[in-house]
């Protein structure tokens, strides 16, 4: 699942499951809720709103569709320090014996979230390089344009709102260039193999041909209800903005990444070779592990992991007949033509909707909880469907609007199906879909933890959800389960090459050459990966980090309690506090194998 940074709010984002159908491991029938303590988690929570209004959006929220702060400015900066600080002080007034479990969790949460993020406002690196080619504000706003995604266009208050919007993005977008520039002057600047990739996505946003621009979406789609008059004031003031000043913005913003940004920009690969650089991977390890893990224990955890994925990798090599190298085998598959089935995008869509339907029987006996909010398969719009990976967009938190996964089809001819089921279990059922609704969805969660992504819990959870196939009736044709070892290799692979590059002097091309060597993936969609991990240090850890402990716990709990061990039981636990870190996680699952024995 693809996160979009678009404040410093780096750990508060998106979500994970689902609290209120079982207890925590503790009954709390003998303690009311604290309501100061509740009150000041709801003051926390409208207070990011206020901060985040776009966030705000992607959660349903439509208070603050109008708005859109410069998250670049220092004046911002400033508000949204005293904002942590302010929040970490007043926490200190309760004492956990005052609190019930969930409360005490609460607590916890909050206070890291304060911590962490002043720990990344520490850091210049979101100040001085605010655009790349994949995570950055510019993106999700064009997902936004597109009318097609969480920014709402049924009335003309929604049209109005999105065009206020559009002013405080230009303003960032400004403030964007400005900063770019002075990090040149600073030493923070993007590697020249990033800005390359960014400039088709500047370039595509000064199309003249309004018919043809993504933000011109809304004009084409109005509701039937528009009159004559709305239609044509709305027209004109998204002409003017258009043309007058969004097309000159992103030429602008183009014209000197294309030269003086390019011109500066690094031929290292990795976050090291920036000021604080090491300092600022070892929070970022911090930031999408929520562990102390350093990037040597890491590194070596990857290739522990890459030797035991090859093995099993060879016994399915074994099992097909086929005679060569597992290399070999790694481009036999890339390239058989017998699993490029398709020609259309929609053949490829109605195939991961197939899946669905294959997993339903079992998913009643591994899950007896599950969400209410819809689900919908799609494809990633054209405009970044190049350089985009397959992702899960989260449903609204009242569930009006369905969680959606994403995936590129640039050339449904070349589309190679061999990992589409673990795919599935990933982004959408039972990983993301499941474990982001069902928190959205619980009431007895506070808001703030109903909208947070850690990533170590939430890509955990979603890789875990790989390993499931079996249990759900996939992975019956060896070359799905090659694809789900395939994906799993792909994760311990990012071990390997993020603490390669950002902490043992890795070019970018070493990086790729090592993932050809011991993955399946095509060179392009390697390419693409590496590229990923050197715009967002450390985030590709958190998948691996994450599934590991999960499965550890599992293990743990079923060895400790037997006969009485339940596998949707053991889920429930796992899902039911919403995304956490994994130490509070562990924690948990700890205390309810107590209560159990």
């Amino acid at each position: 699942m693809k996160k979009i940074l678009l404040v410093l709010l780096t750990a508060a984002s998106f979500s994970a499951c689902n609290e209120g159908k079982k207890s925590e491991t503790k009954p709390e029938t003998a303690m009311t809720s604290n309501t100061a303590f509740s009150t000041l988690l709801e003051d926390y929570y409208e207070e990011g709103l206020q901060l985040n209004p776009v966030s705000a959006t992607t959660a349903g929220d439509s208070r603050f569709n109008d708005q859109f702060p410069n998250t670049l400015s220092e004046a911002y900066r400033t508000k949204l320090r005293t904002y942590y600080t302010s929040y970490k002080e007043k926490l200190n007034a309760f004492s956990s014996k005052d609190l019930s479990e969930t409360e005490q969790m609460s607590k916890a949460i909050l206070e890291w979230e304060c911590n962490i993020n002043l720990e990344t406002m520490s850091f210049n690196k979101d100040k001085y390089l605010p655009i790349d080619q994949m995570w950055s504000v510019n993106l999700f706003m064009g997902q936004l344009a597109s009318g097609a995604s969480a920014q709402p266009f049924k009335t003309v208050a929604d049209y109005t709102n999105w065009l206020q919007r559009l002013e405080g993005y230009l303003e960032w977008l400004k403030n964007a260039e400005t900063n770019m520039r002075e990090g040149i002057q600073q030493g923070y600047v993007l590697p020249k193999s990033l800005i390359v990739k960014v400039l088709p996505q500047l370039k595509e946003m000064t199309e003249p041909n309004l018919d043809n621009h993504l933000f011109y979406s809304p004009i084409k789609n109005f509701p039937d209800s528009f009159s004559n008059t709305e239609k044509q004031e709305l027209t004109e003031a998204y002409t003017r903005i258009i043309n007058d000043k969004l097309i000159p913005a992103y030429q602008s913003l183009h014209d000197f990444m294309a030269t003086d940004y390019l011109e500066a920009g690094r031929e290292s690969s990795g976050i090291a070779e920036t000021p604080e650089g090491e300092a600022y991977y070892q929070h970022q390890i911090k930031l999408y592990t929520t562990t102390n893990m350093t990037a040597a224990e890491i590194h070596q955890l990857g290739l522990d992991e890459v030797a035991r994925i090859t093995m099993e990798m060879e016994k399915v090599k074994n099992e097909v007949g086929y005679e060569g190298d597992l290399k070999s085998f790694f481009n036999y598959v890339r390239n058989n033509k017998e699993l490029m089935p398709y020609k259309t995008p929609k053949e490829i869509i109605d195939n991961f909707n197939a899946i669905h339907e294959t997993m339903k029987p079992k998913l009643n006996v591994l899950f007896d909880q599950k969400p209410k909010t819809p689900f919908e398969v799609r494809q990633t719009e054209a405009f970044r469907e190049n350089s985009a990976s397959a992702e899960y967009n989260p449903g609204s938190v009242d569930g009006t609007r369905p969680g959606i996964f994403y995936t590129p089809i640039p050339d449904a001819t070349k589309y190679n199906v061999y990992s589409d089921e673990s795919l599935f279990l990933h982004e959408a059922i039972p990983g993301h879909h499941y474990q982001i609704s069902l928190t959205q969805e619980n009431e007895k969660l506070p808001k703030f933890r109903k909208t947070l992504w850690y990533s170590g819990y939430g890509e955990g959870w979603a890789l875990y959800s790989e390993s499931l196939g079996k249990e759900l009736g996939l992975y019956t044709d060896p070359y799905q389960y090659f694809g789900m070892l395939g994906a799993e290799m792909h994760r311990a692979v990012r071990l390997v090459v993020d603490t390669g590059l950002h902490s043992k002097g890795w070019t970018r091309e070493e990086a790729i050459q090592y993932s050809l060597e011991n993955e399946a993936e095509s060179e392009a969609g390697i390419t693409s990966e590496i590229e990923r991990y050197m715009a967002n240090p450390g985030q590709a850890l958190s998948y691996k980090i994450g599934q590991l402990k999960i499965q550890e716990l599992r293990k743990k709990s079923k060895e400790a309690l037997g006969d009485q061990f339940s596998i949707s039981e053991f889920h429930n636990q796992v899902l039911a506090t919403g995304c956490v870190p994994l130490a509070l996680l562990e924690d948990k699952i700890e205390r309810w194998i107590e209560e159990k024995l």
